[in-house]
């Protein structure tokens, strides 16, 4: 029989982006309020349509950069100071998913220094960057102020979730924390990412130990720092390890 495309039923793709930073000691996600149907005026993760000449990698940072202004890093070139850690997360295909008619998202989790304050695009009325459990604390229908809030548009708040699990457990066994830091960064900077990431408070000696002593972790760059207050502390850049043998286990909570 011969290839009818008129006999499958259309659908479109699209590429959702959970991007975190870490701010004021916090993780947090970009969030933009829909300037357009469906969800108008609700919070949601940034993204958009894959256009008819784009792969996935390439839709995906398009929107990276039209939302933040930010490049996705290339694994195979040097680490430039606008370049953020873009990776696919999951796809996410539930045929109810989106009201306006049959679409499969591909999610992509993308993580940055601290950024920062983004301006709307698109369909987008307003941006900002959210605590991660306020957003999703959402589902239970209050905010921080105590007003009654609406859950994330479409199915945005299990990607988020997915997301935030996904950074949580994968700076367990790789070098991904250091995509939070800027080019050159103290041990104590590095020790608050995992903080604030994982939320929960390390011991600074422990975690000094650990990190110094895991090979290829952080090379010193000989240069010092001051920016946190009080002796100089050592400035390291990332080393060339991908995966941290032995692991930073992630404490219970």
């Amino acid at each position: 029989m011969p290839y009818d495309p008129s006999a499958f039923p259309p659908f479109a793709v699209t590429v959702d982006l959970v991007v975190l930073t870490v701010r004021r000691h916090a993780l947090c996600a970009l969030a933009v309020r829909r300037g357009e149907a469906p969800y108008q005026g609700r919070w949601a993760l940034p993204g958009g349509f894959v256009r008819g000449d784009e792969d996935l990698t390439t839709a995906a940072a398009r929107e990276l950069a039209e939302e933040t202004g930010l490049n996705a890093h290339d694994p195979a070139g040097p680490v430039l100071p606008n370049a953020a850690h873009l990776e696919q997360l999951a796809t996410y295909g539930d045929p109810k998913r989106d009201p306006r008619m049959r679409v499969v998202s591909v999610a992509h989790l993308a993580l940055a220094p601290d950024l920062p304050a983004p301006r709307p695009g698109g369909d987008a009325h307003s941006v900002r960057w959210a605590p991660v459990e306020e957003l999703l604390d959402q589902e239970a229908g209050y905010g921080r102020d105590g007003e009654q809030v609406t859950p994330l548009a479409f199915d945005h708040a299990q990607i988020l979730a997915d997301g935030v699990e996904r950074a949580r457990s994968k700076i367990e066994y790789s070098s991904l924390a250091t995509a939070f830091c800027p080019q050159e960064f103290t041990v104590g900077e590095l020790r608050r990412v995992y903080e604030a990431v994982w939320g929960v408070a390390l011991d600074p000696r422990n975690f000094h130990r650990k990190v110094t002593g895991t090979p290829g972790f952080l090379v010193p760059t000989g240069g010092t720092t001051t920016r946190q207050g009080g002796r100089p502390a050592q400035l390291f850049r990332a080393g060339g390890a991908t995966l941290l043998n032995p692991p930073m286990l992630r404490p219970e909570a």
